[in-house]
């Protein structure tokens, strides 16, 4: 995402959240009024949104000072101040509630992404998230997954071509889909990387059959399973176990030697950290 692309991101979540005013505070509130709140972490984990917070505030009031005491990425424990921001008391209540959701959010992802890295600690193995995230939000929580020690997937359908069950069977056949793939991609002008999926270890060998792909997906494999598929495929692409993975399971598919394993649940169920923004 581009600083423009995040600009939009936070207007226009500014504006579901506070309308045509936040009449709450104005009513309150004496317009000139200046405080400060401090970032209070009441839990414990990674922190991260840190720098997406300030840019909140900023574009709520771009009279507020912000001073950082963390960075994106620490581990951090209840009771930490991340930041402290001062300026107009309206201002600071108006950005408030976007900073926090993002801020929680985000440090949700970047605490369970580090945790589950901690389980493959010692293998070749890369932690990748997928598109597996809320609607508009991608941006935040993929970045949350790097925050947190993890690699991003692809961003979305334009910068990468995934090759999966319905797309092999709605083209008649893994030789005909990436074939297909292939010629488009020459007709269109487009250096795209080929992943394709495999359902068993036959069509992992056809897919190697068909020659230039990237990187095959070991889609719901069991250990043994993938553990021949990685065998069989060797130094011919790289490798990926994907499908159900949990943080029970995790490190042995990382012990079976495949270059990625991608998780689904780094985005799409997590919890909030418990965060809040005090008046100091």
């Amino acid at each position: 995402m581009t600083d423009k692309d995040l600009k939009k991101f936070i207007q226009n979540a500014l504006i579901e959240d506070v309308g045509d005013g936040d009449h709450t505070s104005l009513a309150s509130i004496p317009s000139k009024a200046t405080s400060q709140a401090h970032l209070l972490v009441k839990d414990n984990g990674i922190i991260a949104g840190i720098e997406l917070a300030q840019l909140i505030f900023k574009e709520v009031d771009s009279s507020l000072k912000i001073k950082q005491l963390l960075k994106d990425g620490d581990k951090v424990k209840f009771g930490d101040i991340a930041f402290i921001v001062k300026g107009n008391s309206i201002s600071i209540l108006t950005g408030e509630r976007l900073a926090l959701n993002c801020m929680q959010h985000m440090s949700a992802i970047a605490t369970k992404t580090a945790y589950l890295n901690t389980l493959i600690v010692g293998t070749n193995c890369k932690l990748l998230d997928t598109r597996k995230t809320t609607p508009l939000n991608r941006t935040i929580e993929k970045w949350a997954v790097k925050i947190g020690g993890g690699e991003n997937h692809r961003f979305g359908l334009y910068d990468m071509i995934m090759i999966k069950d319905n797309h092999i069977d709605f083209a008649g056949g893994i030789a005909n889909a990436i074939q297909k793939t292939k010629t488009y991609l020459t007709e269109n002008n487009k250096n795209l990387d080929i992943i394709v999926e495999a359902r068993d270890l036959t069509e992992v060998n056809e897919i190697l059959s068909q020659g230039g792909i990237k990187r095959i997906l070991l889609d719901n494999f069991d250990y043994k399973k993938t553990k021949q598929a990685v065998a069989v495929i060797g130094k011919q692409c790289q490798t990926e176990s994907s499908g159900g993975i949990t943080e029970e399971t995790i490190a042995e598919y990382a012990k079976c030697g495949v270059d990625f394993i991608s998780v689904g649940a780094l985005t799409h169920s997590i919890l909030n950290f418990d965060l809040s923004l005090k008046a100091i």
